[in-house]
């Protein structure tokens, strides 16, 4: 019986080491950066560090192989990676173009396979051609600031000791502008590109490797790791796409056509509940991010209960809907731009340009929207059933051959002040006097017929 429960505590001393073995080796938390540079990878990154936080990861990799992409996201990722608590490790596997580069140089460490590529991170506009110079000036800048990030290292040759960037800021500043010349490497013709042997000379890169095992053993010393990647949900995909500029600025232009619509019909109805959703989607995702504050959406939500009352209270339209649409607008904009009770000055000036931008497609799309979707109604096509048209024959409420007596002479049967009754064609008819009273057998004429009562005046003597 003793040595039974002596070789099972055994096992279980056994089985507890190995146990405490397995979750004492260090723990890399993986992260891919495969596609264009944007909202769905910020969304990546953002929840990747959070996850790596909360396993207690020792080191985050970056697997980046990416051409580019938005300014914005890239800014905002690069600032995550600098405030991460966790070194960051970058593994250029093959491309860091543009906004990658700055996300790379942003990582503690940077490996890069040997047939890798880093730079070229000119801002070109949609079409591709190079940006104006303000943009550059600040993408240039941030690339500075980011390499200046990484501190400097000292240099003691004999007596003499000098400090020396870890990262070249210049270096980083022709990435962007073609005009910073490089000796032996770039002259003002181009922008900066460096394979991997080149980034190794220039300190941009701490070594090259062909996989992430070989950085861990060769670079990092851990002869035992454990490596866990994130992996990306339905709901993140979601979250990126509704983050995207074009489809913010579509959802605008829902929102206003909603609004536009319900103005223009009786009661809440279809144009409302479509608006509503569309609201929501703006908005949900932007304050997950932490880009909308809720005094943001109390903005836009107070805009859209004036334009309500305007609608269903005030008579016409003024101040009231006025001031919705201006607070609707303003609360569109402010979701957009990361700005702590209307302080504009450490927002980017992309940043800033970009959520104009938005907004203004958005409204600019919503106007050509309504106009387009004005001129369908009762149409042919999808929009003929919403409106009658004015050959289809309908029904009338109230009798109209009454309207055939107008000119008609006849005479007044009671006397009329104003109303009373007429004699028409030998028919007693419900009128009332348009101008002045009319005495019992005065003879009148029938002006005109509207609300299912004749209109009419004295006859002349002639």
């Amino acid at each position: 019986m003793k040595t039974t429960k002596f070789i099972s505590s055994l096992f279980l001393v056994f089985f507890s080491v190995m146990l405490y073995a397995q979750d004492s080796k260090p723990l890399i938390f993986k992260i891919n950066i495969k596609k264009n540079i944007g909202s769905t990878t910020w969304v990546y990154l953002q929840n990747g560090l959070h996850e790596a936080k909360e396993k207690k990861a020792d080191y985050v990799l970056l697997h980046i192989n990416t051409y580019g992409g938005g300014v914005m996201e890239a800014d905002s990722m690069r600032t995550a990676i600098l405030n991460s608590p966790i070194p960051v490790i970058a593994f250029i596997d093959n491309n860091a173009a543009s906004a990658g580069a700055l996300i790379s140089i942003a990582c503690d460490s940077i490996f890069m396979r040997s047939s890798a590529n880093m730079g070229a991170a000119t801002v070109v506009s949609g079409d591709g051609d190079q940006a104006p110079d303000k943009y550059q000036s600040y993408m240039r800048g941030i690339m500075r600031a980011t390499a200046e990030s990484q501190g400097k290292d000292t240099l003691i040759v004999g007596n003499d000791t000098t400090l020396i960037w870890k990262r070249d800021p210049k270096i980083a500043e022709a990435m962007v502008d073609q005009r910073i010349v490089i000796p032996g490497l770039v002259d003002s013709t181009q922008v900066l590109t460096l394979t991997a042997s080149q980034a190794l000379e220039l300190d941009y890169c701490d070594g090259i490797a062909e996989n992430i095992d070989e950085i861990v053993h060769k670079y990092l010393q851990l002869p035992e790791y454990t490596i866990v990647a994130y992996n990306s949900t339905f709901y993140d995909e979601i979250k990126g796409f509704l983050t995207n500029g074009i489809v913010q600025a579509f959802l605008i232009m829902i929102i206003v056509g909603g609004i536009y619509f319900e103005i223009k019909t009786p009661g809440l109805g279809l144009p409302t509940a479509i608006a509503i959703t569309a609201s929501i989607l703006y908005f949900a995702p932007l304050y997950l991010q932490g880009y909308a504050q809720s005094w943001e959406v109390l903005i836009f939500v107070i805009g859209l209960i004036l334009i309500v009352f305007e609608i269903f209270v005030v008579p016409g339209f003024g101040f009231t809907g006025i001031s919705g649409i201006f607070l609707v607008v303003t609360g569109l904009f402010l979701a957009l731009v990361g700005n702590v009770n209307f302080d504009f000055e450490d927002i980017p000036v992309y940043q800033f340009n970009q959520a104009v931008l938005t907004v203004i497609a958005g409204l600019g799309f919503g106007v050509g929207f309504i106009i387009y979707l004005s001129s369908r109604i009762g149409k042919r096509g999808a929009f003929r059933k919403v409106a009658l048209l004015a050959d289809q024959e309908g029904f009338y409420s109230v009798p109209m051959a009454p309207s055939l007596l107008v000119g008609k002479i006849g005479i007044a049967a009671t006397v009329l002040r104003p109303s009373g009754k007429v004699i028409v064609d030998g028919e007693y008819y419900d009128a009332v006097s348009d101008k002045g009273f009319i005495d019992k057998g005065d003879k009148i004429m029938v002006r005109k017929y509207a609300s299912s009562q004749l209109y009419v005046v004295k006859a002349n003597k002639e």
